[in-house]
């Protein structure tokens, strides 16, 4: 093993390798090349993942039915939700006719079973955002410490994502985002459990004298239908599939580096393009099955578009044909809204925290005991964790680079997955956006400041000592920031003075 990469695995905690003389002749420096996470069945992993879940879920939970009716984008997406369950599609009531929409059907139908379980009620569509949030919380805690070998880091993972403001109002407001991200983190831990089993299939092959590994990739079929369901929510998705596809390639490559393998690259990128193929018709296949409602009825915006303007529709192929021009006038309408709003932003903005989003305040509220009150919901982040972001980068860039670093790697490839395509939208036609775009970057943001975390938790027993007091009080903060903003996260009625005293950018908050 190189100095830099013992010095990594110092850094990130990663357990000794296997001893050697295990492998039937495998050198032992191969063995440390391809050592992954073993001990995955960790009980205090597990414990440690399941009360943070825990503590997340009853966070999301109360209230959840406060405020009444709907709040910001819910005039949508749950009406669509109840349509869907009584005809199968989206219907516009006031004009009797199928309603035009511009995003795929799942997340609304994720909306709909929570519809279906708890009636046409606040707690019926708001319930399946907070499920979604709280899985994004656990896939989080699994990821960092399948990442980091680390319960101490993958417990304050999950709790910076419990402690954020910003996925919090999402996982209690029925908008399609919290569904996106969660199947997008999905997706990235099923790649990442591919990169684990494919080396591991390289070790067993050497001990067992193969050529080559021969296990199916099963993980990456399974990455290929989170990425379908992913897409079936937004298309943004789409903005992942070629850094994904690059990190699934690379890590292969690697392995098969490490292996010993002297031509590494281009003789199984073959193997490897057929793998990724495979997974992405997955994805396709998917991200049609979540469209079986239009399918199965003729009431869908376009449905029979062909017939409509005399064109063949044969069986299958027509409706097939039909929903791509579905998908073109959408596309269309995406490409040109260029509409302003009032709580539009630029990405640019978004880790700054420069515009959040008033999803709820109503005027002229009594009732605090204070001659002016205000109830509000605003989609922030929770500031001190946000406005730690940007330095984080900028370490695990650092980091990444100095010691070579497959997990700054990744961890950076899915921030600029999340991020950078919004910039080139931005700069090309200046179409409306919002700060929630931002969220299935969140996770790997939130992965970079715990990366730095676990750097300064390393080297000398004192330097430990600092760095495990230091992580310690800075989450601690994170949380006691996240507690003074909970009444602007939940829609508390407070008193005028104590709600602008948490503008801390005063008009851009407001």
């Amino acid at each position: 093993m190189t100095t830099a990469t013992a010095e990594t695995a110092r850094i990130l905690q990663t357990p000794p390798a296997p001893e050697a003389g295990g492998g039937r002749g495998v050198p032992e420096v191969v063995r440390r090349r391809l050592a992954t996470l073993e001990n995955w069945l960790d009980p205090y992993s597990w414990v440690v993942t399941g009360l943070i879940s825990a503590v997340a879920l009853m966070l999301r939970l109360n209230g959840i039915t406060h405020p009444r009716g709907y709040v910001f984008d819910e005039i949508y997406y749950p009406t669509d939700a109840w349509d869907m369950l009584q005809r199968g599609v989206e219907w516009d009531t006031e004009r009797d006719q199928p309603a035009y929409v511009v995003h795929p059907p799942l997340g609304k139908w994720l909306i709909a079973l929570g519809e279906k379980a708890f009636g046409n009620t606040e707690l019926g569509w708001r319930f399946p955002a907070a499920i979604a949030g709280t899985l994004m919380i656990l896939i989080l805690i699994r990821v960092a410490y399948r990442m980091f070998h680390s319960v101490v880091l993958a417990g304050a993972a999950g709790l910076l994502m419990t402690l954020d403001g910003f996925q919090f109002v999402l996982s209690r407001t029925s908008l399609l985002d919290i569904f996106l991200g969660l199947f997008v983190l999905m997706t990235f831990a099923a790649v990442l459990l591919d990169r684990d089993r494919y080396r591991r299939g390289w070790l067993r092959a050497l001990e067992a004298g193969a050529r080559r590994p021969r296990a199916a990739p099963w993980w990456l079929l399974v990455a290929g239908v989170c990425f379908g369901l992913a897409c079936g929510v937004k298309w943004s998705a789409l903005f992942f599939a070629p850094f994904l596809a690059g990190l699934v390639v690379l890590w292969r490559v690697q392995a098969r580096r490490s292996a010993g393998v002297r031509r590494a690259f281009v003789p199984g990128l073959a193997g490897d393009l057929g793998r990724l193929i495979l997974g992405a018709g997955l994805t396709v296949v998917t991200y049609l099955a979540t469209w079986i409602g239009w399918f199965s009825t003729d009431d869908g915006f376009g449905r029979h578009f062909r017939r409509e303007h005399g064109l063949s529709e044969p069986p299958v192929l027509g409706a097939l044909l039909n929903l791509v021009h579905y998908h073109h006038q959408a596309y269309t309408f995406h490409s040109g809204l260029t509409q302003t709003h009032r709580y539009q932003s630029w990405p640019w903005q978004w880790l700054l925290l420069g515009r959040p989003v008033a999803f709820w305040a109503p005027p002229n509220v009594p009732g605090c005991g204070a001659p002016k009150c205000v109830p509000e919901i605003l989609l922030l982040g929770t500031p001190l964790l946000w406005w730690s972001f940007l330095p984080a980068l900028a370490a695990l860039t650092w980091l990444g680079i100095a010691r070579r670093d497959w997990r700054a790697f990744a961890i950076g490839t899915g921030v600029v997955a999340g991020l950078l395509p919004w910039f080139f939208f931005a700069l090309r036609d200046g179409r409306t956006m919002f700060s929630f775009y931002a969220l299935p970057a969140l996770p790997f943001l939130i992965l970079a400041v715990v990366y730095v975390l676990g750097a300064l938790m390393t080297g000398s027993p004192e330097r430990r000592l600092i760095g495990a007091v230091t992580a310690g009080v800075y989450v601690t903060l994170v949380a006691l920031c996240f507690a003074y903003f909970y009444p602007i996260f939940v829609g508390q009625l407070i008193p005028y003075d104590d709600w602008w005293s948490r503008m801390w950018l005063g008009n851009r908050w407001v």
